[in-house]
């Protein structure tokens, strides 16, 4: 069976509503998640699963990590995830010049330590909506098919 661990942050809940929707395509993809916020996480944990899975939103408008997941980030540069299939994805406000950076950000980290991108990132424009929601199923589909490939 395959084992995904969704790491997230949310403040206004957009992003957890994300994450519940990824857990619940997952699930029914009979994927072992769990879901854990980001302030109880260990980036190590990333090592006992097959999917790695960062949800995040961006703060302000300097599209800065949020406080609670920015030392998740940093302790993610430490750990070799070579091989490992990943995927990012949360909630933004397109008022905003770089709209979900820290999707970006967290791709790029996951690049950095040897990760393999699964899947397209899912950027969502404040709360998900029909095709939002059509975009996170695709997109758990598409990690897991690369899960199984892996």
């Amino acid at each position: 069976m395959v084992k995904a661990l969704i790491v997230y942050a949310s403040l206004t809940g957009n992003t957890a509503q994300c994450v519940d929707i990824v857990e619940e395509a997952l699930t029914d993809l009979d994927v072992d998640v769990e879901v854990v916020e980001s302030m109880q996480a260990d980036p190590h944990d990333f090592l006992d699963v097959d999917l790695c899975l960062v949800a995040t939103y961006t703060y302000g408008t300097d599209a800065n990590l949020p406080d609670e997941i920015e030392d998740f980030y940093e302790e993610l540069a430490e750990v070799d995830l070579t091989g490992k299939v990943f995927g990012t994805f949360g909630s933004g406000d397109t008022f905003y010049e770089k709209f979900c950076q820290s999707v970006d950000d967290f791709t790029e980290q996951f690049k950095a330590v040897g990760a393999v991108e699964g899947a397209e990132s899912v950027k969502v424009d404040l709360d998900p909506e029909e095709e939002d929601i059509e975009k996170l199923v695709a997109f758990s589909k598409s990690l897991v098919e690369k899960a199984a490939a892996n």
